[in-house]
């Protein structure tokens, strides 16, 4: 078998070390580094018997144990004369001479304080002198020749020790020691190795050798994983092949979004359009709009866009408007001509809101479709003292007008109200719901109801039908009172004397207008509620509308619903909202039902109603 040295598998590819290694015997070969596997060869070929080599090179024959060995003769020359220094000449040693070392390592040797007794390793089958001492005498080179034998200065003719196999083991044990320190340390080849001093035994060399090579082998790993990749993108750079990318897509987020708001106006112009999952409160899906935009548009207070808008850019905090689309449902062009919503022309309510015949028919909407009927602009007032089911009311009248006209824009403002109410009417009625609950301040109260008010009363100026139903308008005037600055001049309750101005203003917007549009606020009034200002508020507004439903409390108390005090509620001109055949069917029950008192007349109308289907039927057969 060959013996080859860590120079000469250093020099060899990945794939000769692993079918050398296969050809030694040694297992799962292809699952070793090169480093490795240099290592791993030259540990079989230290513990395997050495063999005879190929042709052309003398073959080196095992020794027995013998007491000494005679000097060996030195090759015959013509010239007999002593040589000088110079060419050295080869120790050949007899054939009976045995084999100096199993391993086969070009080493240099360091005569080291006595220069006549020096030691070299056998290469070519050559005799190994005596070594009397290792230490500080092995040197492994750089770049050896592989056929090169260094010698010393002097020629020197030794006896070879019995000890000649554990110094060659030394030696490998050194070799490798030197080759792991070299590769760690990246030094060029054309450097000159330092001697390394192996003081300690065979076995402690062996095992530092072994921790440090395990230490080295991540390294190593990531250096050739490095100079790959560094090889792979030189290839492709050569080839003219652009390293793989992840496609990169453009997106235009200019205008993708289109957005609709209530537009809020700020003391210096500029405007936000305000969300109504919000409560028109400020948020941060705001979208702000300059001056030059609302003035070229001919935009106002409480307009309604949509619009197509642009995330905020470096520095902005909000979205800003690229396009406008429609305003109030209406193109931009047929905006700029609308008249205000003061000079609009206000008309009785003539066209009736029917709140029966839809699948939530309930009788309370069925009475109050019979005596007080609502239409179109209608500004009614419900009154009513603590529970007596004016917020049920609310919602069914809600619910019919939502089912039978949808064309109604429904918007349900809750003022001071609970909590759980809120949401219970968000629940159950298809509609915008606004609210401000009990928790919140005052001016929230006020902004929520004016930005509400400036809504309805822009869409009715492009014509559409907009209905308000407010609970209450008690506690919205109690707001209004509370944030009214002090005028020195207070009624009787606490009120201050311009307080109920704006509540009025908000109430008296309900109007029917000519040539189409119209604005519906039915609104609830507390009275008997122990507090003065309540009965103040309630006196202001007891003229000003022109349909009024009383509920009474005395009928509640048996758990008669819905509580209405028929004789006290009516509509002004309900002769422009119902045929005139029923209209004279339903003044002879009003008659009737005068002689009786309230819980009497409403369980009269409920006995006698469950037995109809409608209004009509029970009407047509009232006199039977």
């Amino acid at each position: 078998m060959f013996m080859y040295s860590i120079n000469d598998l250093a020099a060899k590819a990945h794939i000769e070390l692993i079918s050398i290694a296969k050809t030694m015997g040694i297992a799962r070969a292809q699952h070793y580094n090169a480093q490795e596997l240099i290592y791993k060869i030259l540990d079989k070929q230290a513990a395997s018997p050495a063999e005879p080599e190929p042709a052309g090179v003398e073959p080196v024959k095992k020794r027995g144990r013998r007491a000494r060995i005679q000097p060996p003769l030195l090759a015959e020359s013509s010239n007999p004369t002593p040589r000088k220094r110079g060419r050295k000449k080869k120790v050949v040693e007899p054939e009976t001479a045995p084999a100096a070392t199993t391993a086969k390592k070009p080493v240099k040797v360091v005569p080291d304080q006595i220069a006549s007794e020096v030691a070299h390793l056998d290469i070519a089958g050559m005799e190994v002198p005596q070594i009397p001492d290792i230490e500080g005498m092995l040197r492994v080179p750089e770049n050896p020749q592989p056929s090169t034998l260094v010698k010393p200065a002097e020629e020197t003719e030794t006896v070879v020790p019995s000890k000649t196999e554990q110094t060659t083991e030394a030696v490998e044990v050194a070799a490798k020691n030197e080759s792991v320190e070299n590769e760690a340390s990246q030094e060029p080849a054309s450097q000159p190795a330092q001697p390394v001093q192996n003081d300690q035994p065979e076995s402690t060399a062996a095992s530092d050798s072994s921790d440090k090579s395990e230490q080295s082998d991540a390294s190593n790993q990531e250096r050739r994983q490095s100079k790959k990749d560094r090889k792979k993108n030189q290839r492709d750079q050569a080839l003219g092949l652009k390293p793989l990318r992840r496609p990169e897509y453009e997106f235009e987020v200019e205008g993708a979004a289109e957005v609709e708001g209530v537009l809020d106006l700020l003391p210096d112009g500029n405007g936000y359009l305000r969300s109504s999952d919000y409560n028109y409160l400020p948020s941060p899906d705001d979208v702000f709009l300059s001056v030059q935009q609302i003035r070229s548009y001919g935009l106002k207070l409480g307009d309604t866009i949509l619009c197509r808008v642009r995330p905020p850019r470096e520095g902005e905090k909000c979205f800003y408007m690229v396009k406008l689309l429609e305003v109030n449902g209406l193109t931009t062009d047929r905006i700029r001509d609308r008249i205000p919503f003061e000079s609009l022309t206000p008309l009785f309510p003539n066209e009736k809101l029917t709140l029966t015949g839809h699948p939530q028919e309930t009788l309370s909407t069925r009475i109050i479709d019979m005596f007080t009927p609502i239409g179109k602009g209608q500004r009614g007032l419900i009154v009513s003292q603590p529970k007596t089911g004016k917020t049920t009311l609310l919602k069914e009248v809600a619910n019919a007008i939502a089912y039978n006209h949808p064309e109604v824009y429904l918007i349900v403002l809750l003022i001071d109200e609970r909590p759980e109410e809120v949401t219970d009417m968000q629940r159950s009625v298809k509609a915008e719901v606004i609210a401000s609950t009990f928790d919140e301040p005052a001016d929230r109260h006020v902004k929520i109801a004016n930005l509400v008010l400036e809504k309805a009363k822009r869409m009715t100026e492009c014509g559409h039908d907009v209905m308000i139903v407010l609970d209450s308008i008690t506690r919205l005037a109690r707001a209004y009172n509370t944030v009214q600055p002090a005028s020195g001049k207070v009624l009787s309750g606490g009120v201050e004397a311009n307080a109920l101005q704006k509540p009025k203003r908000f109430f008296g917007a309900a109007r029917n207008i000519e040539n189409g549009g119209s604005l519906t606020i039915i609104a609830t009034a507390l009275t008997d509620t122990g507090s003065k200002m309540d009965d103040v508020i309630f006196e202001e507004f007891k003229g000003t509308g022109n349909m009024e439903l009383q509920l009474d409390r005395k009928l509640a108390n048996k758990r008669i619903y819905p509580a209405i005090d028929l004789v006290a509620s009516s509509t002004r001109r309900d002769d422009l909202l119902v045929q005139p055949m029923l209209l004279n069917r339903v003044l002879i029950l009003r008659n009737q039902l005068t002689d009786l008192n309230p819980v009497e007349a409403m369980e009269y109308l409920q006995k006698n109603m469950s037995r109809s289907h409608n209004n009509e039927e029970f009407l047509m057969t009232m006199d039977k």
